[in-house]
């Protein structure tokens, strides 16, 4: 039932096939790698995915890029203040000094890793231009309450949707979402990220600061050409999509719904096997409108990192998603955090990728159960 001793089971892995290859193959042998009508069809086909017309899709080179470009895009300053929770992969935060603005570490909740609704009130200040709320493992519980908080102070929402692709019902809020398409999310283009805006006119500067900034040039990227007499009337960066990562991002569409089996399916065992497990607390991860990315588990006792190296040693990747960003030297603010301080201590992440076997998932368990059995 269970797999050889030998294997060693990954953390995180894309899903790449013969589909991907002839994708690459295909872009190479039209001799056109940069931006281009891949890109269109591949923002045109997501479009679609998500199932509305009035959004703009814009295709990045990683989700670090679209939170950065959104950032700049909704107009924030050297010097205006984000509310980010600081249990976050560090791009969330460098997107925000990359804009020349101040990142304000928020604390999380203790259950859930969602932004701290109470914790954000109290970093607000007359600075603050912006909240970027994380949906942790693709939690996005009290996501409402952070809108009406915005709402109530004329701050606008960016979310740091990385986590979460394929769950469709968070297309339906008003704010911007930003994605990641990189190797090990649930979508992969090798390297990507993915803007969707309703904001006509901020998805048109974000279309053009996404190509250093050359005014109007995506259609003619589109149509495998691009501009040679052109204006810039700000500063721009080379973060475009190019048609290789598109091509595969396609081939990925195409069998998404396979992808998204295949992790409901796995979380759904994870959560049936785990919650006996007394010392074990369980987020809540959503297995119906969403498609879970991470599994993290919740280790209350201070035995998790006995239980990191019994795992290892048992051929089964795991790792600490994240280190709070506040206690980084750059990001540091002098106050403590201490919901994402504890999770830190006691949070792991266990194996969560449509490259695993239904038996893999099973040794993984019996292993953990093992460990809290001794």
């Amino acid at each position: 039932m269970f797999p050889n001793n030998n294997k060693f089971i990954k953390l995180s892995s894309p899903w790449y096939g013969e589909d991907e290859k002839n994708a690459v193959a295909r872009v190479l042998d039209s001799q056109v790698t940069c931006m281009g009508i891949e890109t269109k069809l591949f923002e045109e086909e997501l479009q679609t995915f998500l199932g509305r017309e009035d959004i703009n899709i814009i295709c990045v080179n990683s989700c670090t890029a679209a939170l950065q470009l959104s950032l700049q895009g909704i107009g924030i300053k050297p010097g205006d203040e984000v509310i980010v929770p600081t249990l976050t992969f560090i791009s969330t935060f460098q997107a925000v000094t990359a804009n020349g603005a101040v990142p304000i570490p928020c604390d999380v909740d203790k259950n859930t890793g969602f932004i701290d609704i109470n914790d954000v009130k109290k970093r607000i200040t007359k600075k603050t231009k912006c909240i970027v709320p994380v949906l942790y493992a693709g939690i996005d519980n009290n996501i409402n309450e952070i809108y009406h908080i915005a709402h109530d102070n004329n701050i606008p929402v960016i979310e740091d949707a990385a986590h979460s692709f394929g769950n469709k019902n968070i297309i339906k809020r008003a704010g911007i979402l930003c994605f990641s398409f990189d190797p090990i999310k649930n979508l992969s283009c090798t390297d990507g990220g993915m803007i969707v805006c309703s904001n006509n006119n901020i998805s048109e500067r974000l279309k053009d600061i996404r190509l250093l900034g050359v005014i109007g040039d995506t259609n003619n990227r589109y149509n495998n050409k691009r501009s040679w007499d052109f204006d810039v009337k700000e500063q721009g960066w080379r973060y475009h999509m190019n048609n290789v990562c598109a091509a595969i991002g396609r081939a990925q569409l195409s069998k998404f719904n396979k992808i998204k089996e295949l992790r409901c399916k796995y979380t759904k065992i994870y959560l049936e096997e785990l919650k006996s497990i007394e010392d074990i607390q369980l987020l809540p991860i959503d297995t119906v409108k969403g498609v879970p990315h991470i599994f993290p588990i919740i280790v209350k006792s201070d035995t998790v990192d006995g239980l990191k190296s019994f795992l290892l040693q048992n051929n089964i990747g795991c790792g600490t998603q994240y280190k709070p960003n506040h206690l980084l030297r750059y990001f540091n603010k002098g106050y403590s955090l201490p919901n994402a301080e504890w999770l830190y201590r006691h949070i792991i992440s266990i194996p969560l990728h449509p490259m695993l076997s239904k038996d893999d998932v099973y040794y993984v368990i019996s292993k953990i159960k093992t460990f809290f059995n001794k």
